[in-house]
């Protein structure tokens, strides 16, 4: 089976994961910090969102590309698709604008990071069910 849609939302969050990486990078560079945050804040806010991204968007791809192989909707894919890239964008942009503060970008996305994750697992939970059930 050939994958139509996970690699398109994995090849968006690889570059958007590039990106801010290299906001990390500029952020040492410019307060001259080699490891860690150098308790500077803008260095650990520019480490949390980075951080942030790698821990849900690993998972959240795994569960894309397996809804992808139980043979879900396409548009189901790309709504998820979707809502995680929009939400790791608004989540990084609102966490950049106000390190350490409440944001609408911070929130919105990390609320539809939460929906993407928990669409995705109960849709798989579902799927597994019914096959177990006709197995």
């Amino acid at each position: 089976m050939a994958f139509m849609v996970t690699p398109l939302y994995a090849g968006l969050l690889g570059l958007m994961l590039l990106v801010l990486s290299a906001l990390v990078s500029r952020q040492r560079l410019r307060h001259k910090v080699s490891i860690g945050d150098g308790d500077v804040p803008s260095v650990r806010a520019a480490m949390r969102v980075q951080a942030n991204f790698v821990e849900y968007v690993p998972l959240a791809l795994i569960l894309l590309v397996l809804l992808e192989l139980s043979r879900h909707s396409l548009y189901v894919l790309h709504a998820l698709g979707i809502a995680l890239v929009l939400g790791r964008a608004l989540h990084a942009y609102g966490l950049t604008k106000r390190p350490g503060g409440r944001s609408f970008g911070r929130g919105v996305g990390i609320l539809l990071t939460w929906i993407t994750i928990l669409v995705a697992s109960v849709l798989l939970i579902v799927a597994a069910i019914g096959r177990m059930a006709v197995a």
